[in-house]
């Protein structure tokens, strides 16, 4: 059985900041609740309370409610209208598919005065030869009746024959009544019988064990649980409020049972990613589509067809030397890479259209392609017999020319104007341009220490 707490409350009031006092519109339903409670204490200021899909058998708790204007209570239990006279405000009240068989207790409605709406589709009570006409004699104040508007002449009509229309009614009430009774007294029966059948108790004592003595036993176990189901399910019966609920324990029965076969550990059988002398297996458990390539960065791309609409929060990536792992809701999918590249350096990317995974794979020992440097010719003097070595000086770069394009330079200015431009001597391939060099005097002592003239 659900309770209405206060944290229910507050988790359902995250649009008002979690506040529960200055509420003016709060939703419970499909809540498995079965009893109205709290409400009129914690929201006095509630307008508008949805409470549809439950289990509430009975209107209580919400005379307090001075400004409610909407309550909804369809798909219920509720078999009588009842303590709704403090509502002063409610303009629409929706009974849909709920129990009510007493059709005098719309009376209790009276004091209602501003109720304009009301909603008892799927009720017996509407199944009663004259229920529209007592319903509209006997509150003047609404306007609509099962989402049809009420006409002057209808109501008029309906307030002439009401004392033959109340009668009638009451005489409907009473049988209705008597068969309930009896409906009641069958579901109980029925209910006995059911605990006391040896095999449903077996079968639930061994779904409560959790385990059988032999396979043999496991398999007819499950097949008649199967065909419990299907005569639970298949079995006729009246539509009444023992009837729902016992298909809602039913149900809440099973989802606990399977809940508990989820907890219980399997004995799966775990797939070797590495065998025990460390050869690591390809492994492709979610059976993804793949390619493996490597382009001109020395890199390998693996390209691995994902899921396109898969979160990508749910990957899992781990880049090893010698092979990729990548593990998708449990999955994992594994391959040995045919050279060794550098984890440190690998990157992942996601494709936002087709929803591929690229990995993107450095190469560890990958050939590193530099340009090849250009010799320099060697320094040579006029008379080509004697070297003169130079000593660099620290800062400085020594321009050298090729002897070779002395006769190229040479002959850059055109003909004819030999008389105005000197042709580029280039005697002295060391000389450097604008520097003239000195002969050294007698008394000039080169000392190692002492470093060289700027």
């Amino acid at each position: 059985m659900v309770r209405i707490s206060e944290d229910l409350i507050r988790r359902r009031a995250e649009h008002n900041n979690g506040e529960i006092f200055s509420l003016e519109e709060v939703s419970l339903h499909q809540q498995d609740i079965e009893r109205i409670e709290h409400i009129d204490k914690w929201c006095r200021d509630l307008k508008i309370l949805y409470l549809q899909n439950n289990l509430i058998p009975k209107i209580e708790n919400v005379g307090r409610l001075k400004k409610l204007e909407y309550l909804n209570l369809a798909l219920n239990n509720i078999e009588v209208i009842e303590n709704l006279e403090g509502c002063e405000s409610l303009q629409k009240l929706d009974l849909t598919v709920n129990f009510v068989g007493k059709l005098s207790s719309v009376e209790s409605l009276k004091q209602n005065l501003h109720l304009r709406e009301l909603y008892l589709v799927g009720n017996p009570c509407t199944e009663f030869h004259g229920y529209r006409q007592y319903v509209l004699a006997c509150l003047p104040q609404i306007q609509w009746l099962d989402g049809k508007e009420i006409g002057r002449g209808e109501r008029i009509q309906a307030l002439q024959e009401l004392d033959a229309v109340r009668r009638r009614v009451l005489e409907q009430e009473v049988d209705y009544i008597e068969k309930r009774e009896e409906q009641k007294r069958s579901g109980l029966k029925e209910t006995t019988e059911k605990q006391e059948d040896p095999q449903i108790n077996q079968l639930l004592s061994e779904n409560q064990n959790g385990s059988h003595q032999n396979p043999e036993s496991s398999s007819k176990a499950h097949t008649d649980s199967e065909d419990k189901e299907k005569e639970f399910w298949e079995k006729p019966c009246p539509f009444t409020p023992e009837s729902r609920l016992e298909a809602h324990r039913h149900l809440e029965d099973k989802r606990r049972s399977k809940e508990k076969e989820r907890e219980k550990p399997k004995n799966k059988t775990l797939r070797t990613l590495i065998t025990a002398d460390g050869r690591v297996m390809n492994v492709n458990e979610p059976k993804f589509d793949f390619s493996l390539t490597e382009d001109e960065n020395n890199c390998m791309l693996l390209d691995l067809h994902v899921y396109r609409h898969m979160d990508t929060s749910l990957l899992d990536v781990d880049v090893q030397p010698t092979y990729v792992r990548v593990t998708v809701k449990r999955k994992v999918f594994q391959l040995v890479l045919p050279a060794e590249v550098k984890p440190d350096s690998s990157t992942a990317q996601r494709s936002q259209t087709t929803g591929h995974l690229l990995l993107i794979l450095p190469l560890a020992h990958g050939e590193i392609k530099l340009k090849k440097p250009t010799a320099r010719p060697a320094s040579v003097t006029s008379n080509q017999n004697t070297k003169k070595e130079t000593r660099p000086v620290p800062g400085r770069e020594l321009l050298e020319v090729d002897p070779g394009l002395a006769g190229r330079l040479a002959n850059i200015v055109p003909k004819g104007k030999e008389s105005s431009h000197k042709p580029l001597q280039l005697s002295q391939p060391h000389q450097r341009c604008g520097i003239e060099e000195r002969p050294v005097s007698k008394d000039f002592v080169d000392h190692p220490e002492v470093p060289p003239l700027m």
